[in-house]
């Protein structure tokens, strides 16, 4: 399985946009993945994530601005940034976990990605830039 994101680009504050990510070959796999960012000397953190009983999460720096959702028919999974800030400047990255049972894909709770080992397959990332 591949993961290919798209949809980064420079903005201004306020702007939108809307990240894609492009899974190679339909598993089941497809209801456990996550958005995550990785600013540079601040490490990778969560954003977003889905799980097998179609709840979603968003971390509480991006809640009512930050939307994950998913196309099973298409293989893609999106991450809709509304009211762009300075400080959401940073690779995005998708990632897809290979265990369909753990915990962590049966159910997402409110505000929690889980964990970065939780994934293990990941994408080669989109940058956004959000400018004043």
């Amino acid at each position: 399985v591949q993961l290919v994101e798209s949809g980064g680009g420079s903005v201004q504050a306020g702007g939108s946009l809307r990240l894609s990510c492009l899974v190679s070959e339909f598993t089941f796999n497809v209801y456990c993945m996550a958005w995550f960012r990785t600013i540079p000397g601040k490490g990778r953190a969560g954003v977003a994530a889905i799980a097998s009983d179609d709840s979603t999460t968003v971390v509480d720096s991006v809640k009512g601005r930050f939307t994950i959702s998913l196309d099973n028919a298409a293989n893609t999974l999106y991450l809709q940034m509304n009211n762009l800030k300075p400080e959401d400047t940073a690779m995005y990255y998708c990632a897809q976990a290979a265990d369909l049972n753990q915990a962590t894909c049966r159910t997402v709770a409110p505000g929690v990605v889980p964990p970065f080992y939780m994934y293990s397959v990941w994408g080669q990332g989109t940058q956004v830039t959000v400018s004043n």
